[in-house]
């Protein structure tokens, strides 16, 4: 992230660093005795991470005494200056904090993460000074001097373990968010205002969708009926493209002997991500945390040949990884989700079609949920977390390479970001406020076939080993189902509406009418509610509007004469009157079926 960052806004780099460091500093002079953490950049802003005396915490008041010490201190224009001292002089400096003294027995002991390196940098450590009373172990770059910051907001303060390991000691961490310019740091707290309106949990409490009930556990959800019907439709549009698409369809179960994950590669590279080990009088079984591994099973059931190749496996799968604690964020970030998840195994002459036939395919789905922006990464191999053949790697980078110059795509590289069976692509959406969210993926892989022995019989007899390619369309429903929720503010178009028509009747004599009106809308193949004249309408109205409904209807004494409806359409305050009944059912159902221009 500080890498990335650093190369494509040197100067926002820059800035976020040098108010890292003057939050340091403002704190210390307001909080003497405090132990400093770490305090990076990060994308929107920086943070640091303090221990305070006797256990304290900050709270909101701390926040606004803070940011006005800071302020001081860019005022006075105070000049970052840089030094350098061997490990025993900047552990003697750094006497009074134990974290930056662990940050320099790490590196110097040959540890290289790139959080301890960003902070001290190698053998010999760098600092950057302010004043005689303040200084801090950095790699940099800073800024000239402080007066070139200003432009920043102190957001929140939240706990954080020390390098993320629970089994570590809970520290302070403040945000903040730093921009060059004042506009920008106002667009940018106008986008979080906006997000924090399209929150996915706070949508999905207001709308009835979906809970996360403390005495379920961490990280997982329940649907409830409404949020179940969107969920239903999403899950029954996939399937219908898949099937269009030429997959078939395959189930696995939930979990697996561990013996599996050995032969998969997944215990050695990601057993971190999995659950303990359940131990039974026959074995020891794993929930499972992907489903390729079962995939390969089914590959492998009998002799194949190349005539059934490209062969494309799809599952609605559902996995369970470990997500720890701090890190879990409603259906962004949870422990137990369903990928629609495929593997596709193909011979290393069909692969580079196959990998652009997929990605036209990801373009079209994701279009038809309303998303038309798109970032693309290439992710390449870490040496130190992989397995396989260099010249392997390179035949599958290349076919994803290709494929995305064939289609004309500018994408970003990560370098070793790749999964440790090979390389991928990311594809990341762009939300209705600007925000990108990772969804969909797709991975080749030359190591699962081999480990599993799979074979096709080729066109001279001769057997071969397939390529695999893990993608994952949606990349989870969860996830998915979140990102469109805040995308779309809660409004759903009316194919994904759990409730897409309401009828009101004005008074309890029009309720007759009212029942009839939600029949014929039934009869049509549309989802209705009839709401009862229980209070006055004015209420019934905005309590439909609030739950986002696509249309509510109100029927009086002339609809009941004359067989019409009164129309009120979603994000519109004139409503139609006297609407035939007839045509509003024709209206609706062409809408529905349409289902937003969706391909076919």
């Amino acid at each position: 992230m500080n890498e990335l960052l650093e190369a494509e806004a040197p100067g926002l780099f820059r800035i976020r660093h040098s108010l890292a460091h003057v939050l340091a500093q403002a704190v210390l002079e307001l909080r003497p005795g405090t132990t400093l953490g770490f305090g990076p950049p990060i994308e929107d802003g920086f943070y640091y991470d303090f221990d305070l005396p006797d256990g304290a915490t900050f709270n909101d008041d701390d926040l606004a005494s803070i940011d006005a010490k800071m302020r001081e201190i860019i005022k006075a224009r105070q000049p970052f200056v840089r030094s350098e001292l061997p490990a025993d002089q900047a552990l003697e400096l750094m006497a009074d904090h134990e974290y930056k003294r662990l940050i320099i027995e790490a590196v110097t002991s040959g540890e290289r993460d790139s959080e301890m390196a960003s902070e001290a940098g190698g053998d010999v450590i760098s600092f950057y000074r302010n004043t005689d009373d303040f200084v801090d172990m950095c790699v940099g770059p800073h800024v000239p001097h402080t007066g070139h910051l200003g432009h920043f907001k102190l957001m929140r303060v939240a706990g954080a373990y020390w390098r993320g390991d629970e089994k570590n000691k809970m520290l302070q961490r403040i945000y903040g968010t730093a921009w060059a310019y004042k506009k920008q740091l106002a667009a940018h707290l106008h986008r979080l205002e906006e997000a924090a309106k399209r929150d996915h949990r706070k949508l999905a409490n207001d709308l009835d969708l979906l809970s996360f009930p403390s005495t379920l556990g961490g990280g997982l959800a329940v649907w409830h009926p409404k949020g179940a019907i969107v969920r239903k439709l999403i899950e029954d549009y996939s399937r219908e493209r898949h099937e269009k698409g030429g997959y078939e369809f395959v189930y696995t179960p939930n979990l697996a002997n561990g013996k599996l994950f050995e032969q998969s590669g997944h215990l050695d590279f990601y057993a971190d991500g999995m659950y303990p080990p359940m131990e039974m009088d026959n074995g020891t079984y794993y929930p499972k945390p992907m489903n390729c591994p079962m995939h390969c099973l089914i590959f492998d059931r009998g002799q194949r040949s190349y005539r059934e190749l490209p062969l494309r496996l799809f599952e609605l799968g559902t996995v369970y990884r470990y997500e720890r604690a701090g890190t879990l964020h409603g259906l962004m970030r949870i422990r137990g989700f369903t990928q629609d998840d495929s593997h596709i195994y193909c011979t290393q002459e069909q692969l580079a079609d196959e990998v652009a036939s997929l990605l036209d395919f990801v373009l079209s789905v994701l279009k038809a949920f309303g998303f038309d922006e798109f970032v693309f990464n290439l992710s390449t191999r870490d040496h130190e977390k992989s397995i396989g053949t260099d010249e392997i790697w390179e035949l599958a980078t290349e076919a994803l390479k290709s494929a995305l110059e064939r289609h004309g795509l500018k994408y970003a590289v990560k370098e070793g970001d790749a999964a440790f069976y090979g390389p991928k692509i990311d594809v990341d959406v762009r939300d209705a406020i600007g925000r990108s969210w990772q969804l969909s993926t797709i991975q080749a892989d030359f190591q699962l076939p081999d480990r599993f022995e799979l074979e096709y019989v080729d066109d001279d007899g001769g057997r071969k080993r397939p390529i695999m390619l893990h993608r994952a369309l949606l990349g989870s429903v969860e996830r998915f189902f979140g990102v469109l929720l805040e995308h779309l503010a809660g409004n759903f178009p009316v194919w994904l509406a759990p409730t897409q028509v309401s009828v009101l009747p004005v008074a309890e004599a029009h309720q007759g009418y009212a029942d009839e009106v939600g029949t014929a809308l039934r009869e049509a193949g549309l989802r209705v509610e009839v709401v009862e004249a229980a209070d006055p309408l004015g209420k019934r109205i905005r309590n439909q509007k609030v739950q986002k409904v696509p249309y509510i209807l109100v029927v009086g004494d002339d609809d009941v004469a004359n067989g019409t409806v009164g129309v009120n359409v979603r994000g519109t305050d004139k409503p139609d009157r006297d609407v035939a009944l007839s045509d509003f059912v024709d209206r609706v159902s062409s809408e529905n079926a349409d289902r937003a221009s969706l391909p076919a």
